[in-house]
């Protein structure tokens, strides 16, 4: 029975874990506000917990072709449970900042292997459609986490949330480890040593990499620099400029998670069946960066917020784009270890981002909307230069 239905399961437990994942976030700007820390602490807790996850990830992915994908998941639900309820009892910003890379050292094996998971179970006219279903679920549950865990932290307390919080990730790690099928390769052999080094795990890149490669990567890193300079800032602007409790943050992603679910199954599925995605991607990296150059001169909070959410439609429809560009580019030999490097480049961009957001907010509040657009606009740049690249390759 659980071996039929395993890809419905694995669905659900990847909308349970990104419901709790961001039971959290909502609560974080009261916390630090709370806790009288300095107005950068947003973006640097961010980036700690970025940081484990950028070094550990192609680690993690090594590990998922060893262990499966199931086990890697039931660690790391359950590791990343344990690294947010240390986040709770923290009190200052070095203990914080240690909660955080230790949650952010498990939340790299999560990403690798729900990526992994659909790449192994899923065929290659299936694996598009799954990862867009991913993304989706990705983008409207982490809503509803906002949601649930901003009226929380008003109607509960801050450590409730985190609380109920750790309690789901730790039961959902249990299920994907019960229920999902297992694809681990026993034959591979894993030196811990060598492979807990997470240089020695970048350099093995070079089995894959090359110069069209290496753009797509850095289109990547480029674009969630961006959206995460704009997301915490976004996150952290709101209750500081604004004076929004909670409830208004998880409100707003809410509606943002709704709007985000027809755009990703209309324009996106749509794009992915019908269009060349490295030609219809640029439209949207595009619309993205202007859309935040605009956002910066728009003086009403109504125009703002409008503007946001049409930021996070367009955004959510980017990602699912990007990742099957990454996937069509792989092959099955090296698609673990593909998936696993997008995964670093994406959360080495979350670092710089949320520094970037980080300290640039005590320069001026609105900057980090300024430069996420250009940074879109100028990943939009290279996006043109690797379709260019690509042709030329399927030509040849």
């Amino acid at each position: 029975m659980l071996k039929k239905y395993h890809m419905i399961l694995f669905f659900i437990f990847v909308a349970i874990e990104n419901m709790a994942a961001n039971l959290a976030h909502p609560v974080t700007p009261t916390l630090i506000y709370d806790l009288q820390l300095p107005d950068y602490s947003f973006g640097v807790i961010f980036a700690g917990m970025a940081f484990t996850n950028f070094l550990f990830s192609p680690f993690w992915a090594k590990q998922v072709t060893r262990m499966g994908s199931k086990k890697v998941l039931g660690i790391c639900c359950a590791g990343y449970g344990i690294g947010q309820l240390l986040f709770s009892l923290m009190t200052t910003l070095p203990t914080i900042m240690f909660a955080r890379v230790v949650a952010g050292f498990f939340v790299g094996g999560i990403m690798v292997s729900i990526l992994t998971y659909i790449i192994h179970n899923a065929d290659v006219s299936q694996r598009g459609k799954y990862l867009a279903l991913s993304a989706t679920l990705t983008t409207v549950f982490s809503a509803f986490g906002y949601l649930v865990g901003g009226y929380c932290g008003v109607w509960l307390s801050i450590k409730a949330t985190f609380i109920i919080q750790t309690i789901i990730l730790i039961l959902n790690g249990l299920l994907f480890y019960v229920c999902l099928q297992d694809d681990s390769d026993p034959t591979v052999t894993i030196s811990l040593k060598k492979d807990a080094n997470p240089f020695k795990a970048f350099i093995d890149s070079k089995n894959f990499m090359t110069t069209t490669f290496f753009i797509l990567f850095f289109v990547v890193f480029v674009t969630s620099c961006a959206t995460t300079a704009y997301d915490q800032n976004f996150n952290y602007y709101i209750k500081d400029q604004f004076g929004f409790d909670s409830s208004y943050n998880g409100a707003i992603k809410a509606l943002v998670g709704f709007v985000s679910l027809i755009a990703n199954t209309t324009i996106c599925m749509w794009l992915m069946k019908k269009t060349d995605v490295k030609t219809s991607i640029l439209s949207v990296i595009f619309g993205v960066g202007v859309l935040l150059v605009i956002m910066t001169y728009v003086p009403s909070i109504s125009a703002f917020l409008g503007i946001n959410i049409l930021f996070y439609a367009l955004n959510a429809i980017y990602i699912p784009l990007v990742q099957d560009l990454c996937a069509s580019a792989s092959s099955s030999e090296n698609s673990n270890m593909v998936m696993g490097f997008y995964n670093a480049m994406k959360s080495l961009g979350m670092i710089i981002g949320a520094l970037f957001a980080g300290f640039i907010y005590t320069v001026g509040p609105e900057l980090s909307f300024l430069y996420a657009g250009i940074f879109y606009l100028i990943s939009g740049c290279f996006m043109i230069w690797y379709r260019a690249r690509r042709k030329k390759e399927l030509i040849d």
